[in-house]
């Protein structure tokens, strides 16, 4: 295990690993429940997407600890599996075969801008500022999750504001059930909650504990934390134990599901019908540009933001990547185990997987290596068997993770010259429209455009990397075309 993993080398050792997979895990294990949620509004069967997600994330999350030998994992990715959903199936009109069929080409073309160095290049072109914003912003992002995790804050709107609700123009005067989207405009409003929902006392005790380990800079501060706040959700009633139970007969009806969905991205409901209405080809290339560049530069930006911050990316790993041919830097084989994991997932029979933001949560408490990916990868496999104790897990323990993760990546803010304003514009616009805009790939956006803007202004145009400059071309085509449909 030492040799493989070159725990010290790493300046780490097997049980640090070991419980900063389990911190990981909790961290992420949401998505074993909100993906099949999400994606079982197109049709897919609940069941087979839950097993699907387990398996989409333990084989990603493996190759990433296995192959790159970095404290990474993957699962569908939050964002894109709405994308999914609610404008890939409900507003543009494809079968959730054939959203499945454009999710797999979009794995396909990761794995060729992988290998022909194009993610490679796409870091590079990168100016260590919006790096550092980049990583920065990743820990706004975090904090805003486990914030509203920890149900601190609720958002305030009246019928006026209202847009829509499950993708149709809002009507006043209606009548609606099972209301799975609402869109609002800008008149809805933050606010602190009052505090008397228990789930949000727990997140408050959650907060404490932790803070108080990690400033006695307890070992395995974060998933004592977990621990100590699960228990004490059981007076809180916030954790149920009856929930407690294994059925054999609900796992054989869950895999006879993932029949239904294992394939069928290339059935004649999937990729036989993807292309044959010659009308919609120019739509059906543009959805998986759009799936590609948030599934790219959300991967980019987690691998930058985390692994500047951490080290897991050693300079001398930084430049190997831009020396080096083949899989010889960690960077590259992490990238490359990334790419993979997507067309797995459409395989199976699910969104997008990603490489998750909430790996910072397992860095965060001492992971290093692969081996906190292994270990992370094995319990979402115990949770075909084990989901319901996974699932006693509140989100009230693993919110103040998030926050207090949030709290240690925001020191790359300190790195960036704040009073000069060509540095500052775009690294705000990248940072902050990461956790008001809910998305990493945005947050990318906004600092590349105005970088750009920035460089015309000050006629340094030829300074702008041509990747950048192509990047941010495809972002403002996205937006535009996303703005249409």
């Amino acid at each position: 295990m030492e040799n493989f993993f070159k725990l010290k080398e790493n300046g780490t050792n097997a049980s640090t690993e070991i419980m900063a997979g389990f911190t990981t895990f909790f961290a992420m294990s949401y998505i074993i429940f909100v993906n099949p949620a999400i994606l079982s509004a197109t049709g897919m069967p609940s069941q087979a997407v839950f097993l699907a997600t387990i398996i989409a994330s333990a084989i990603g999350t493996l190759v990433m600890g296995l192959f790159a030998n970095v404290p990474y994992a993957q699962a569908p990715g939050m964002g894109l599996n709405a994308f999914f959903t609610y404008t890939v199936v409900f507003a543009l009109g494809f079968s959730w075969e054939q959203a499945l069929a454009l999710v797999f080409i979009c794995g396909m073309l990761n794995i060729f801008i992988t290998v022909t160095k194009i993610r490679k290049s796409i870091i590079k072109s990168i100016p260590e500022s919006l790096q550092n914003a980049i990583s920065g912003g990743i820990g706004i992002f975090i904090a805003y999750i486990g914030i509203k995790g920890a149900n601190i804050i609720e958002f305030l709107s009246d019928n006026s504001n209202i847009i829509a609700v499950n993708g149709q123009p809002f009507a006043a005067d209606g009548t609606y059930s099972n209301i799975f989207s609402l869109v609002t405009n800008g008149g809805i409003v933050p606010s602190v909650v009052d505090f008397t929902n228990p789930a949000t006392q727990l997140s408050l005790i959650g907060l404490v504990i932790l803070v108080i380990l990690l400033v006695l800079k307890v070992k395995g501060a974060i998933l004592i934390s977990i621990i100590a706040t699960t228990l004490i959700g059981i007076p809180f009633r916030i954790v149920d134990l009856s929930n407690i139970s294994i059925s054999s007969g609900g796992i054989s009806s869950a895999f006879a599901d993932l029949g239904i969905t294992f394939g069928a991205a290339f059935g004649p409901n999937g990729m036989q019908s993807l292309f044959s209405d010659p009308s919609r080809i120019p739509l059906v290339l543009i959805t998986i540009l759009a799936f590609s560049l948030s599934d790219t530069f959300d991967t980019i930006g987690t691998f930058i933001g985390t692994g500047r911050r951490s080290g897991i990316f050693s300079e001398e790993d930084q430049n190997a990547l831009e020396t080096s041919t083949g899989f010889k830097s960690k960077m590259d084989r992490a990238l490359f185990a990334d790419a993979i994991a997507t067309s797995i997932g459409a395989i199976f029979g699910t969104s997008n997987t990603t490489t998750y933001v909430e790996s910072a949560a397992g860095i965060g408490a001492g992971g290093r290596t692969g081996l906190t990916s292994v270990v992370t990868a094995l319990l979402f496999i115990a949770c075909i068997l084990l989901a319901p104790v996974v699932g006693i897990v509140p989100a009230a323990a693993t919110a103040p993770v998030l926050i207090m993760v949030g709290v240690m990546m925001m020191a790359s803010f300190t790195k960036i010259n704040w009073e000069d304003m060509d540095e500052a514009i775009p690294a705000f616009f990248a940072s902050v429209f990461m956790g008001f805009g809910y998305n990493i790939s945005y947050g990318i956006a906004a600092g590349f455009i105005f970088y750009c803007i920035v460089k015309i202004c000050k006629r340094e145009f030829d300074e702008v990397h041509p990747i950048l400059l192509v990047s941010t071309i495809l972002f403002i085509i996205n937006f535009i075309v996303l703005a249409i449909i």
